[in-house]
C-alpha cells in the first residue's frame, strides 16, 4: 500500500490511470436522496439477482422495514428493555405487533413429525 492510499482525504479522489486500466466494468451509484449507501447497495444487488440483464425486474423501492433498524424481542423483559433503551437514546419507534409477543405457525406448516416410531422410540 502506498502512502497516497491512506493519507487523510481532503476531497473527492480520482481513480488513477493505472487503477482504471486494471479494472473492468466499474460503476458508481447512489440513491436519489444521497442518504444511505449500504441500503442502496443491498437493493441494487437484490435487483441484480432478480434479472438476467434483458429486463428491468419489478421490485419495491423499499422493504417493509425500509431504512429503519429492526429489533425483535422474544420476551416481555426484552420488550421492556428496548422501550427503556429507546427512551435513553431518544429514538422514535413503532411497535408493529402492539406488544403482542405470541407467535403462531402458519396453517400450512407441518407441525407433526414425518418420522414413524420404531424400536421403542416414540414419535
Amino acid at each position: 500500500m502506498r502512502a497516497l492510499e491512506f493519507i487523510a482525504e481532503n476531497g473527492a479522489g480520482k481513480i488513477s490511470k493505472r487503477n482504471q486500466n486494471a479494472t473492468v466494468g466499474l460503476h458508481k451509484f447512489r440513491d436519489k436522496n444521497l442518504a444511505d449507501r449500504v441500503y442502496e447497495l443491498n437493493r441494487i444487488m437484490m435487483a441484480t439477482a432478480a434479472t438476467d440483464g434483458t429486463f428491468v425486474p419489478t421490485i419495491d423501492n423499499e422493504s417493509w422495514a425500509g431504512r429503519y433498524d429492526v429489533a425483535a424481542p422474544y420476551t416481555k423483559e426484552e420488550h421492556n428493555m428496548l422501550l427503556m433503551a429507546y427512551k435513553a437514546a431518544g429514538s422514535n419507534f413503532k411497535d408493529l405487533n402492539k406488544g403482542d409477543l405470541h407467535s403462531q405457525e402458519h396453517p400450512g406448516v407441518n407441525v407433526t413429525s414425518p418420522v414413524t416410531a420404531f424400536r421403542g422410540y416414540p414419535r
